[in-house]
C-alpha cells in the first residue's frame, strides 16, 4: 500500500483505473457522437459540416477552461477541482440530450467541454505529484494504454446506443458515466497536493504562473511539440464520420474499422514506451517513436497513392504502426512538460492542453472537412504534421539541458510494487 503524510492510497490498478477513466471523458464525449452524425442531420434539420461545429465548440470551451483547470488545483487541491467539475460535466450532459435545437446542444457541449478537462488534466499532475523518475513514465504508460481504449471504443459504444433508441442515448450514456466517475472520485481517489505545498487562490498569481510556463521557451517549445505529436492522429479521428462513410462506404455500425486499428497502436506503443521506462533513455525513446511514424506515414501515404488500395484492409493497414510511434514519444512529452515546473505543474498540464485542445478545434472545424475528400489527401497531411512535430523534438534536444526525466522526488510517495 502506498503512503504520503500518514496517508494511504488505494491499490494501484484501482488508482490507475480512477485517473484513465477521468482521462476517457474527452475521447468519450468526442467519438461516441460520430455514428449519430446522420441521424443527427436529420433530426435536427442541419448539415454534417454544421454538426463537424458540435465538436470544435466543445474542443474550444474544454482548451479555454484548461487553462484554469491546472492552477485552481494548484491553490485549491486536486480533488475537489475535479469533484466540481465532474458534477458539472453531469449536468452539461443532461442538458445536450434534452436540447430541442441544433443551437441549445451546442450550448450544452459549450458546457461539456468547459467541466470535462478537470478530470483529464488534472490526473497528469496527479501522477506526478505521486510518482517520480521512471516510475512517473511507467505509471503515465499504464494510464495511456487504460485512457487509450477510449477513442476504439466510442464510437462502439455510440453505435450500439444507436441500435436500441436515438441519438440522445448518447447524451443520457455521458450523463451515466460522469456520475459514476464522480462517485469514484469522491470516494477512493486521495488529494495527492497537500495545503502546504498550494499556491494562493489569487487572480494574479493564477494568470502568472500560466504566462511563466508559457514564456519559457522550454516550456512552449514542449507544449507546441506535444500538440503535433498528437495532431496527425486527430486528422484522422475528427474526420472519422467522413473517412467511414464517404470514403470507405461503411455504416453506423462500422466506425470500429477506423478506430481500433488507430487506438491499438497507440495501446501498443504506450505498454512498450512503460516496459522500456529506465532501460531506454527519454530522449531515445521519443526519437525512435518519430521515426517509427515518419516511416509508417511515409509508407501510408505511398500505398494510398495506388488506387486500387484506397479500400479496406489497405486504408488502415499501416495506422497502427503510425499511431505506435506517437505513442512512443507522448508520455516523455508528457513528463517532460512536467519536470520543467515542479512547483506549477497543473499549469504546465493546463498550457500543454490549452496549446492541444486549440489545434484539435482547429484541425476538427477547418482542416480536416478540408482534407477528407481523399484519402492520400489525410495521409499526407499526417506525414507533414509528424514532419513538422520530429523537427521540433530535434530542435528541443539541441537546446534542452537536461533529460526530460526529472531526479527522484523526496517528496514523492514511496513507489508502488510492480502490476
Amino acid at each position: 500500500m502506498l503512503k504520503a503524510s500518514g496517508r494511504e492510497l488505494p491499490a494501484q490498478w484501482i488508482l490507475l483505473t480512477i485517473l484513465a477513466g477521468l482521462g476517457m471523458v474527452g475521447p468519450f464525449s468526442i467519438d461516441t457522437m460520430f455514428p449519430a452524425f446522420a441521424q443527427m442531420a436529420i433530426d435536427l434539420d442541419t448539415s454534417p459540416l454544421a454538426l463537424q461545429q458540435l465538436i470544435s465548440v466543445y474542443l474550444l470551451s474544454f482548451a479555454v477552461m484548461s487553462l484554469f483547470h491546472g492552477p485552481l488545483s494548484d491553490a485549491l487541491g486536486r480533488k475537489p477541482v475535479i469533484l466540481v467539475g465532474s458534477a458539472l460535466f453531469v449536468v452539461a450532459s443532461l442538458a445536450c440530450a434534452v436540447a430541442p435545437n441544433l443551437a441549445l446542444l451546442l450550448v450544452g457541449r459549450g458546457l461539456q467541454g468547459l467541466s470535462a478537462g478537470a478530470g483529464q488534466i488534472i490526473s497528469r499532475a496527479m501522477v506526478r505529484d505521486i510518482f517520480s523518475g521512471n516510475r512517473a513514465q511507467r505509471v503515465m504508460s499504464q494510464i495511456a494504454m487504460i485512457f487509450g481504449l477510449a477513442p476504439a471504443l466510442a464510437p462502439i459504444v455510440g453505435g450500439w446506443l444507436l441500435t436500441h433508441g436515438d441519438w440522445r442515448g448518447i447524451f443520457w450514456f455521458l450523463c451515466g458515466l460522469g456520475l459514476v466517475l464522480l462517485l469514484l472520485v469522491w470516494l477512493f481517489l486521495p488529494e495527492t497536493h497537500p495545503e502546504s505545498d498550494r499556491s494562493p487562490l489569487r487572480v494574479g498569481p493564477l494568470f502568472s504562473s500560466l504566462w511563466a510556463v508559457w514564456t519559457d521557451r522550454d516550456g512552449r517549445r514542449l507544449a507546441l511539440t506535444a500538440m503535433i505529436n498528437f495532431a496527425g492522429m486527430f486528422v484522422y479521428i475528427s474526420a472519422a464520420p467522413m473517412i467511414v462513410v464517404n470514403l470507405l462506404g461503411k455504416g453506423e455500425q462500422d466506425f470500429w474499422l477506423l478506430f481500433v486499428p488507430l487506438i491499438s497502436g497507440m495501446v501498443i506503443g504506450s505498454w512498450f514506451s512503460g516496459r522500456l521506462a529506465g532501460r531506454v533513455s527519454g530522449r531515445r525513446l521519443a526519437t525512435v517513436g518519430y521515426w517509427v511514424s515518419l516511416a509508417a506515414g511515409a509508407a501510408n501515404l505511398a500505398l494510398m497513392l495506388v488506387p486500387a488500395a484506397q479500400t479496406l484492409p489497405w486504408a488502415v493497414l499501416l495506422l497502427p504502426v503510425y499511431t505506435f510511434g506517437i505513442a512512443l514519444a507522448f508520455p516523455i512529452l508528457t513528463l517532460a512538460m512536467l519536470d520543467l515546473f515542479p512547483t506549477n505543474r497543473g499549469a504546465a498540464s493546463s498550457v500543454q492542453s490549452f496549446v492541444s485542445l486549440v489545434s484539435n478545434a482547429i484541425i476538427a472545424g477547418a482542416l480536416a472537412p478540408a482534407v477528407a475528400f481523399s484519402l492520400p489527401m489525410l495521409a499526407g497531411t499526417a506525414l507533414l504534421l509528424t514532419a513538422i512535430g520530429y523537427l521540433m523534438w530535434r530542435r528541443h534536444l539541441q537546446v534542452a539541458k537536461s533529460e526530460p526525466q526529472a531526479p527522484p522526488d523526496p517528496q514523492a510517495y514511496e513507489p508502488l510494487d510492480e502490476m
